[in-house]
């Protein structure tokens, strides 16, 4: 999960290399580093902690034309200078970043220091670095790094200078890595959004590649020595950087930018009260004749996929399975060509996802991604792609990706129950027009935040939350609870309310807080006999109520209102934004860093 980045061309101020690597940040972020050349030998710097610390250190702010870069998530070895990047072999003469996980690393580690190599670092890193050293003492140091990936086993994303050449040399197996073409010369990182308001012509690196970048140009082969000719894609050029803009957080941004998400996804997919979605490769025939979608997801986007599953089977008479997806990859599921998968990735390069869909396309299913990176290992693997259009998300802790992934799975069941014509047209009307005048209904909600911050001030000092929902909802706990946590890191739990009486209620009194999400549906009758439950063991309530409700609010401590809908499966793509704000403002109450927890990374690209 860490994030890499590359430079070679025309000389650049070294900032150059730490803007791109800063652009990469929320990849991790316990340490950092970077390697360039300068005056014919190798500059290191690098440190524990972020990438302003390693910025603030280079006050001499000199010229470079080749170098590379790292910020870290810990795998192996905790953040220090000693496991940061970049690493080193013997003779200091090689340096390397490196994202991903190498398995064997202890095994071919003894091996090296029987050999006489002596390591710095706790990582898994540095004996790659010790590998090519071996290795390029009798080859040419591309063949030297050939010949070590392909003893390596686990997952990696390679960029590694030598002070004989001027070039980065490269290797990618199961980890992302991305180069972008420039007037002359080249970028390498971890991912497409880094570089995209640089240059708008990429190579998408596939497994299984090996190659050198010069300034002229760029030489890539397979494992086994087979040279590859690359493909130049055109990506659009964002013309701005990203920014908070007024905002003092990127959270609270990406919150305030979900009804526009909203206006985006409806505007693509939406054509005079029809669904359209031109990269569904799936025929007619095919749709109607499901019986059974299976849903793979993580984290944040396991919630959407949950809500994906409650709509589906209410609309479309059809069952829908999920799966976190590293349960998923090792579950003996019975698919074959006539299954469907949901594979929903924010990134599109999340490790367990990709492993649950390779694992399936084996089986012969069908993949429909659903995805906010075009570009991405996912937007490969799928044969057909529901684009989120969200725009790129800096925050750590998803939310306009969690909303845009919850809508596009929402239109794409609508379409389907059509298309099999299992709702009637009238239902169909109301529940588009409702999706249709949802970010209407979101920016009512955000006029709320002033009443969502005080609330929030209220509940700041428990340590120790439950939420509560049904029905479609119960995922709206699931993902209000992990937000809190992701950011306050207060435990926090979601549970369906209906279960409270078979655990969860013996965590309640006085001193914890619970979030109960109590919406006129069917089952609103019964979370308000939750509630009353909580109240009568002195459990303090904040609900999530409709307008126009009135028995909660005499229970409640506190409630937060959202509009009432006539359709009420829409009510995820709202219930979510004043649990965001809810969360976000405990967190910032609590003085935590809240675009970048603690532990966490923004996409999970290794297992």
């Amino acid at each position: 999960m860490c994030g890499i980045a590359g430079y070679i061309g025309k000389e650049k101020n070294v900032f150059y290399l730490i803007d791109i690597l800063k652009r990469l940040e929320y990849r991790g972020y316990d340490s950092c580093g970077l390697a360039v050349i300068r005056k014919e030998r190798i500059f290191l710097k690098k440190t524990h902690g972020k990438i302003d610390h390693l910025k603030n250190m280079l006050k001499n702010n000199f010229k470079f034309s080749l170098g590379i870069a790292h910020t870290r998530w810990a795998t192996h070895g905790t953040p220090n200078y000693r496991n940061a990047h970049p690493h080193w072999d013997c003779t200091k003469k090689i340096f390397l970043v490196h994202n991903g996980i190498i398995e064997n690393y202890q095994l071919l580690k003894n091996k090296l220091q029987k050999r006489g190599h002596k390591f710095n670092s706790q990582t898994d890193t540095e004996v790659i670095a010790h590998l090519i050293e071996e290795y390029s003492v009798h080859e040419p140091f591309l063949e030297a790094l050939r010949k070590t990936v392909n003893i390596l086993k686990g997952s990696f994303a390679i960029a590694v200078i030598y002070h004989k050449e001027r070039a980065i040399f490269f290797a990618k197996k199961d980890s992302p890595l991305v180069l972008g073409k420039l007037p002359r010369g080249f970028i390498l990182a971890s991912d497409i959004p880094a570089i995209a308001s640089i240059t708008y012509e990429i190579i998408n690196l596939e497994d299984g590649w090996v190659g050198v970048l010069k300034e002229d140009g760029v030489e890539i082969f397979d494992f086994q020595k087979k040279k590859v000719k690359p493909h130049i894609e055109k990506i659009p050029l964002l013309s701005t950087r990203i920014s908070k803009e007024r905002h003092p957080h990127f959270m609270l941004k990406e919150i305030f930018e979900q009804p526009y998400v909203l206006h985006n996804l409806v505007s693509s997919y939406v054509k005079r009260d029809k669904i359209y979605f031109k990269d569904i490769k799936l025929s007619p025939r095919f749709l109607r004749s499901l019986n059974k979608i299976h849903i793979f997801a993580c984290g944040t986007a396991y919630h959407a996929g949950l809500v994906a599953k409650y709509f589906l089977e209410k609309n479309c008479s059809i069952d829908a399975e999920i799966d976190v997806s590293s349960e998923a990859r090792y579950r003996a599921l019975r698919l074959n060509k006539k299954s469907l998968i949901l594979a929903i990735s924010q990134s599109g390069e999340t490790a367990d996802t990709l492993a649950a869909v390779r694992k399936a396309k084996e089986q012969g299913a069908h993949i429909l991604g659903i995805c906010n990176v075009l570009g991405s290992t996912l937007t490969k693997e799928a044969q057909s792609l529901i684009y989120t259009q969200a725009g790129p998300e800096i925050g750590v802790a998803s939310t306009k990706a969690y909303i845009a992934q919850v809508f596009s799975l929402m239109l794409f069941s609508l379409y389907l129950a059509k298309l099999r014509q299992d709702i009637s047209l009238s239902k169909f009307k109301i529940l588009l027009s409702e999706l249709k005048l949802a970010g209407t209904y979101q920016v009512k909600i955000l006029k709320s935040l002033p009443r969502i911050k005080k609330i929030a001030k209220q509940f700041s000092h428990f340590g120790c939350f439950l939420f509560l929902g049904r029905g479609i909802n119960y995922p709206s706990a699931l993902e209000g609870a992990l937000k809190l946590k992701e950011i306050s890191y207060i435990p926090a739990e979601g549970y369906p309310a209906g279960e409270m009486k078979h655990g969860p209620i013996a965590l309640i009194d006085e001193y914890r807080a619970v979030v109960c999400i109590a919406l006129y549906d069917e089952l609103y009758p019964k979370i308000v006999s939750n509630i009353q439950e909580i109240k009568a063991r002195k459990g303090k309530v904040l609900a999530i109520v409709n307008e126009r409700d009135s028995e909660v609010k005499k229970l409640a401590n506190a409630t937060i209102q959202i509009p009432y809908v006539k359709s009420p499966e829409i009510t995820p793509l709202l219930v979510a934004l004043p649990l965001q704000l809810f969360a976000y403002f405990v967190a910032k109450n609590l003085g935590c860093e809240i675009d970048q927890p603690r532990n966490l990374a923004k996409s999970v690209t290794v297992e």
